[in-house]
């Protein structure tokens, strides 16, 4: 199994606690979004389950092997944590060489994952000459370079174009299909949404949800429908029967809260009120994120 275990993962910095008795599973076969506020502990635990720093307590494996017990690990686990850490002087190609040498990955994959990740014209290049964006797909394609099980992106989209954030948005979406362990640190909410099956979210250290998409935004919506009709004075004395009130909202709709679209078009249909627009709202995930996390973020701008 590829499934990432977090099991009362702990990490003390002096008096300050940057993870705090964390458990969680990242299951193969989806794409698993890592979120919090800064300060929230995200990247402390990326951190610790590649080993790069130790618990103070509690455990962090992968198909139930610590990172460091892998000898070739780019084989099992992929990682982009800073697209800036490869050394500026080395060419793109030579520093995916050197990776692939130190574990014994065939040399033909260099230029297969150069490919893909569409820097193979600049792979020549020395990195220091490279955009951001393209410091990006060098580290998207040295965490594909191994044909890993296991993939963690931190903030994959940063820097890149249009174009680079879709191909970013499809190439996670192919690998959770393809039944690897996909997660990834974002917070650009718009693209969380876009490509997550599963949410994970984090604040001062502790786990506040662990739930799919789905549920993670229907707990936080207050139910509400979207309308438009030419007869709001007749929809107003209907709804107010069942104690709801047609509420005016711009551009010449109308809303109602405490109530599904389907029982208002069951109603309308009964009383033969026409009805030219009829839908369910639903919080975005930027709204229910912020709902969540409001009170957990360690920096918050004054209202």
């Amino acid at each position: 199994m590829n499934s990432i275990e977090i099991r009362r993962l702990t990490k003390e910095y002096g008096t300050t606690r940057a993870v705090d008795h964390l458990s969680f599973d990242v299951l193969p076969g989806r794409v698993t979004g890592f979120l919090g506020p800064n300060g929230a502990g995200k990247s402390t635990t990326m951190r610790l389950l590649l080993g790069l720093d130790r618990a103070t307590s509690g455990t962090a494996t992968i198909g139930g092997r610590r990172f460091t017990e892998f000898t070739e690990p780019l084989h099992h686990v992929g990682a982009l944590l800073d697209a800036q850490a490869a050394h500026g002087g080395r060419s793109g190609r030579n520093h995916l060489r050197a990776l692939a040498a130190a574990n014994r990955i065939p040399v033909r994959r260099v230029d297969e994952v150069l490919e893909q990740a569409g820097i193979a014209s600049a792979a020549g290049r020395r990195i220091k000459t490279y955009s951001l964006g393209m410091r990006q797909r060098l580290g998207i394609a040295a965490a594909l370079l191994g044909d890993p099980g296991v993939l963690l992106l931190d903030e994959p989209t940063n820097g890149l174009d249009p174009e680079g954030i879709i191909w970013v948005r499809e190439l996670i979406r192919g690998l959770a299909a393809q039944g690897r362990t996909v997660l990834v640190s974002s917070h650009l909410m718009s693209e969380t949404a876009a490509c997550v099956d599963h949410l994970v979210v984090l604040g001062r250290g502790k786990l506040l949800a662990d739930t799919s998409m789905e549920e993670f935004i229907d707990e936080r919506s207050t139910a509400r429908v979207r309308l438009r009709t030419s007869d709001p004075i007749r929809l107003r004395a209907t709804l107010a029967r069942d104690g709801l009130e047609l509420i005016e909202a711009p551009e010449g709709r109308w809303t109602v809260d405490g109530i599904q679209a389907e029982q208002i078009g069951a109603l309308a249909a009964r009383e033969g009120i026409p009805m030219f627009e009829l839908a369910d709202e639903r919080a975005s995930l930027e709204q229910a994120y912020l709902d969540l996390t409001a009170d957990h973020a360690e920096f918050a701008a004054a209202h």
